[in-house]
């Protein structure tokens, strides 16, 4: 990224933070079977006054790179918990919030104790929070990192291996984190229908989730051909636009009635 761009990027957060130009979108994830709503996960959006909507995959390494990402993910949480609470109290069945976090915020001192200070404010019970990490997050400082996703599990939270069999230690990750969800990744569901291959790990990580008694919820389902495979493999959850883009409040609160 050229120097100006990196700087105009970063400048522009800093004034996004102050002047309220993020707001959330709200992917559902669903029972295969049933079709219910399991879960939504909270999506960050910025809506700058020049430029329009900026793609998160522009800014969010910006923003981990000069240390923004902290002040800018305790808004996201605290936003995610806000909406969830909210949807409790219109009437909607109690269902998980997922947020993204990254290795900067998870290594911040005082991570935890903003969790669970956000959780008291909002009024969401922790175990409707679900945290997704990557397994670049986790490799960075590994034995600190534990020590954090420890004090989160008992602080009743969830933890969920986003993009999962990317990496290189998906396996040891399992053993040695206390990961409750694996998230089956998009570049694998797109082609299972006609990759031997990609079906083969799909099939695999589902069996594995089961035998680990963990959630497995399958990325990027965009086909009705993808989610006949993977309903006759067993895989409890998914999400993609084959159910549903990512939303506003008000719409995914219409989908959250209907299912």
């Amino acid at each position: 990224m050229l120097a100006v761009e990196r700087r105009f990027l970063e400048l522009g957060l800093r004034h996004a933070l102050i002047e309220g130009e993020f707001f959330l979108d709200y992917q559902p994830k669903l029972d295969l079977e049933s079709g219910a709503v399991t879960s939504v996960e909270a999506l960050i959006r910025w809506r700058h006054p020049q430029r329009g909507l900026i793609d998160p995959s522009q800014f969010i390494p910006v923003a981990e790179e000069c240390g923004l990402i902290v002040p800018i993910g305790r808004w996201v949480l605290r936003e995610a918990c806000s909406q969830g609470r909210a949807w409790q109290v219109a009437g909607a069945p109690p269902i998980r919030i997922a947020v993204n976090v990254s290795a900067v915020e998870l290594r911040a001192n005082d991570f935890v104790a903003g969790v669970r200070m956000i959780l008291e404010q909002t009024g969401l019970e922790p175990r409707h929070l679900e945290l997704e990490l990557t397994e670049t997050c986790l490799l960075q400082d590994s034995s600190a990192t534990i020590s954090v996703l420890q004090a989160l599990k008992h602080l009743g939270v969830g933890l969920a291996l986003d993009d999962f069999g990317t990496g290189y230690s998906s396996l040891s990750f399992l053993k040695r984190f206390p990961i409750d969800t694996v998230k089956i990744d998009q570049s694998f569901v797109r082609d299972l229908a006609t990759d031997a291959n990609d079906a083969g790990i799909v099939s695999a990580v589902i069996a594995m989730g089961k035998s680990l008694n963990m959630r497995v919820i399958a990325e990027g389902i965009e086909t009705r051909d993808q989610l006949d495979f993977l309903r006759n493999r067993g895989c409890p959850e998914g999400q993609g636009y084959y159910f549903s883009r990512p939303v506003a409040p008000a719409e995914c609160s219409r989908i959250l009635a209907e299912r």
